[in-house]
């Protein structure tokens, strides 16, 4: 299933390469004029050192790997989470927090993991919620940034690609009179300029927009593991664990019932 969410994003992105280029070329243009290393060096080279400038090395290598994350590993909707604590509070009330320990090993989202772990240390209910709140709130300002990343090149790629195209245009008005040769030369110097707003709107922009849904998804799971947590250390029955949970649930609450 990951490889085919991942062969279905390449596949979306060659067919939109493919309705430009043949665009292009139906409008009488010539694929060629794109192949233009000085713009590629302007338009990408520039902005890594914008971000180089811009980001220290662990914002960069964050935002890349959280990239690379977008494609390896679909994102868990936040109401996976309430059966979790359910079948919890259900192994809490006939075996006691023993069991809830042994759980923790098997857990696979490490916040949740985190959690319980706090839980059951003995702490205060006011310490550990200030704990995790801190925590959730830090991971979050990560995630921020690590779009944020991605935007800073959005906004600096068309820029640059300008910087490249007029830079080009430069050395056309110096070399040739204007012709027919000059025309073209016109044309090739604004490749850099389609590089840059090709690859803020079609690279950059989206998925900055793909991080940040993904932040807000894992800002909600950390939220409903907030309460979740609190709600076992309460003491709570599954039933009332399931309404204080309730409102991030996206789908019905029957289909919860398997979990009783």
């Amino acid at each position: 299933m990951r490889i085919l969410r991942a062969l279905v994003s390449v596949a979306g992105f060659g067919l939109l390469l493919a309705g430009i280029a043949w665009t292009h070329r139906w409008m009488g243009g010539d694929l060629r004029e794109f192949v233009q290393p000085e713009a590629i060096a302007v338009v990408v080279g520039g902005t890594l050192a914008a971000l180089f400038i811009s980001f220290p090395r662990r914002s960069r290598s964050g935002a890349l790997a959280a990239a690379l994350n977008l494609a390896r590993h679909r994102g868990v909707p936040v109401d996976t989470l309430v059966p979790v604590f359910i079948a919890l509070a259900y192994t809490a009330r006939r075996q006691g927090w023993a069991a809830i320990e042994a759980e923790i090993a098997r857990l696979q989202d490490p916040f949740v993991a985190r959690a319980l772990s706090l839980s059951v240390s003995g702490l205060p209910a006011e310490v550990v919620r200030e704990t995790l709140d801190v925590e959730a709130r830090i991971a979050a300002e990560r995630e921020e940034e690590q779009a944020q990343v991605f935007e800073a090149a959005a906004r600096s790629a068309p820029t640059l690609g300008v910087l490249g195209g007029l830079l080009g245009l430069m050395r056309v008005i110096e070399q040739t009179a204007w012709s027919a040769a000059a025309a073209q030369g016109v044309a090739a110097a604004l490749v850099a300029a389609v590089y840059g707003v090709g690859l803020a709107s079609l690279v950059f922009q989206p998925l900055a927009a793909r991080l940040r849904a993904r932040a807000r998804v894992n800002a909600q799971r950390r939220a409903l593991t907030i309460d979740g947590v609190l709600a076992l250390r309460d003491g709570a029955a599954p039933s009332v664990v399931e309404e204080r949970l309730a409102g991030y649930l996206q789908r019905r609450r029957t289909d919860l019932a398997s979990v009783a």
